[in-house]
């Protein structure tokens, strides 16, 4: 087992889930949604991050003390609890309609992302990433060009 995730991996990995949340945010962006490109940016690179962190703890305590020891899915659920919090900001009810749903979505997505660079699992990230960019502009372009056209 190596003793650390080495420097050039820590770089690609962060960078990664930047550019990719930055995939996700572009569309929230140009859509004029409070949370948008650098949101979801910091969210993916949050992620990312506290799993590097995770290896870091766990590689220490792995050379170290084995009675020190530390659960990585712990470090998962907290990104995941703490990534919720910031989507349900984002929803916001007014006037007997809620708004807000797709972006508190996409940022939970952002985290995914995140922490999927932060493993080192860009083929997940990319793949993640790109479907989740055909349900939001794919699907965002026939749900309000064809499916609520009526209105």
């Amino acid at each position: 087992m190596e003793n650390e995730v080495p420097l050039l991996d820590m770089v690609i990995r962060l960078l990664a889930a930047a550019v990719l949340g930055a995939m996700i945010g572009i569309e929230r962006e140009l859509r004029k949604r409070p949370a948008g490109l650098r949101t979801h940016m910091l969210v993916s690179l949050g992620a990312a991050t506290f799993l590097l962190v995770g290896y870091e703890i766990l590689f220490a305590t792995a050379t170290g003390d084995p009675s020190a020891q530390i659960d990585p899915t712990r470090i998962v659920e907290g990104v995941i609890t703490g990534i919720g919090f910031l989507g349900a900001g984002s929803i916001i009810q007014s006037g007997g309609s809620v708004q807000g749903i797709t972006t508190g979505a996409a940022i939970w997505i952002a985290g995914a992302v995140g922490v999927a660079c932060g493993v080192g699992n860009f083929v997940l990230a990319g793949l993640v990433t790109a479907i989740s960019l055909v349900i939001v502009v794919g699907l965002g372009f026939l749900e309000h060009g064809v499916i609520h056209d009526d209105d």
